[in-house]
């Protein structure tokens, strides 16, 4: 069956384990099961190692796997312990986007610019499982971004954002957005909230939708464009940065209060990616300045009765997860703080500057390329970068300073041949 609406075209066949979809041929799909070699996931002989570049990497929801998009394919990556999970090469080129829902067999593609056979217009929902396409959305514009959780599929256009119902996708939501070449959008990911983030239609606004209480509040973060936004997995914490880069905000996504602002520097910066840590306790920030900086958080969410809520997809991966929802608000962390001017006794008399609060541990990366950070376990940092790097960092709880490289791999090009790997003791 092939529905066709206005002003996308939507695919639709098979069936899944996880997701039940009407079923209908499939013919339409058979170019990218014959660009797949090999499902077992053997390399295309073809392609040579030492030509393959990096297109994209990006977490999966809990941010123990990522993705990588080459220019031949993609592969997939565990964190902890770090190794390669399967590849996928292709013959017609690669994919800019990949992004995964957690650890199952599904994943959302769009093709790189390079694709001779998908372009950047276009979605597919992968079941790997099968080696087979199941959905495919194909638009007009460019998609900058997509989005999975277990009960949706969240697609991100120039000017607007999609919002279709995994299992028979329907379309349910169109938001209009001011321009979003980044694809910025973020979404919850427990049981008992369904919240998305994105930008709203003026400069410095983000617009938050609580889905299952039909509820949107519109937040006026900065004075600039805003460049960067991650969310709570229970999507009650918000936090953002502009385009100025210099200060990280967090909000409660269901009033709009800002709650806390941190200071990552005074000189502007492109932020490449904020993280919050599982405990919300801590926050990551990474930029173009070649830093990650960590910072304590103060701010909790009271407990809201979201039972009205629509119903999701009950997800085991998120039960060792310590939602936000489940804090007091406004406790202070009983460890490190985050360090301030010996001037912030001075507050309001002074700027502004001196009275903030400054990262509490920092790690060192080099300038030239650009890099995404999340938190592991046991106060670790992991970031990837765009070079085909993989760093996994400690950093002190208590003191803060300096973070220590406890772990490097090059995962790009030389992992196959002889991969370089170093641990400290």
């Amino acid at each position: 069956m092939t529905i066709v609406s206005s002003p996308m075209s939507l695919a639709v066949s098979t069936s899944t384990e996880d997701f039940k979809f009407q079923q209908s041929e499939f013919a339409a799909f058979e170019p990218l099961m014959d660009a797949i070699n090999d499902p077992s996931g053997n390399s295309n002989p073809e392609i040579d190692e030492s030509e393959i570049d990096l297109l994209s990497v990006s977490w999966n929801q809990d941010y123990g796997c990522f993705a990588a998009g080459t220019t031949h394919g993609f592969r997939i990556y565990n964190c902890d312990p770090f190794k390669e999970t399967f590849r996928r090469d292709l013959k017609s080129g690669g994919f800019g986007i990949i992004e995964m829902l957690f650890r199952s067999n599904i994943l959302a593609l769009v093709g790189g610019k390079a694709n001779t056979q998908y372009p950047p217009n276009k979605v597919i929902i992968w079941d790997d499982h099968q080696s087979r396409c199941i959905g495919e959305f194909s638009f007009r514009s460019e998609v900058r971004a997509v989005k999975l959780r277990r009960d949706r599929i969240v697609v991100v256009l120039e000017h607007k954002i999609y919002v279709y119902n995994f299992t028979d996708l329907k379309l349910l939501h169109q938001i209009e957005t001011l321009a979003n070449s980044r694809g910025l959008c973020c979404l919850s990911h427990q049981v008992n909230t369904s919240v998305m983030a994105c930008p709203g239609l003026r400069r410095g606004q983000v617009r938050v939708e609580h889905f299952g209480l039909n509820m949107t509040k519109l937040i006026n973060a900065h004075d600039s464009r805003i460049a960067c936004l991650t969310m709570t997995m229970d999507g009650l914490l918000l936090a953002t940065a502009s385009t100025k880069g210099t200060l990280i905000r967090i909000f409660n996504t269901m009033d709009g209060t800002r709650l806390q602002e941190v200071r990552r520097g005074v000189d502007r910066a492109d932020i490449y990616g904020i993280a919050l840590s599982p405990n919300v306790q801590w926050l990551a920030v990474s930029s173009d300045k070649g830093t990650v900086h960590i910072f304590s958080l103060r701010v909790r969410v009271v407990s809201e009765d979201l039972s009205t809520q629509s119903k999701a997809i009950d997800s085991p991966a998120l039960s060792h997860q310590n939602s936000s929802s489940s804090l007091d608000a406004l406790i202070s962390p009983s460890i490190g703080a985050n360090p301030g001017s010996s001037l912030s006794f001075m507050k309001g008399v002074l700027p502004k500057y001196f009275s903030s609060e400054w990262s509490f541990a920092r790690f060192h990366l080099p300038e030239s390329t650009q890099y995404m950070s999340a938190f592991g376990s046991q106060n670790t940092v992991i970031i990837v970068g765009m070079d085909g790097s993989f760093y996994r960092c400690i950093f002190d709880p208590v003191n803060g300073g300096e973070m220590v490289q406890h772990e490097y791999v090059r995962f790009l090009k030389t992992q196959l041949k002889n991969p370089t790997t170093t641990t400290s003791r």
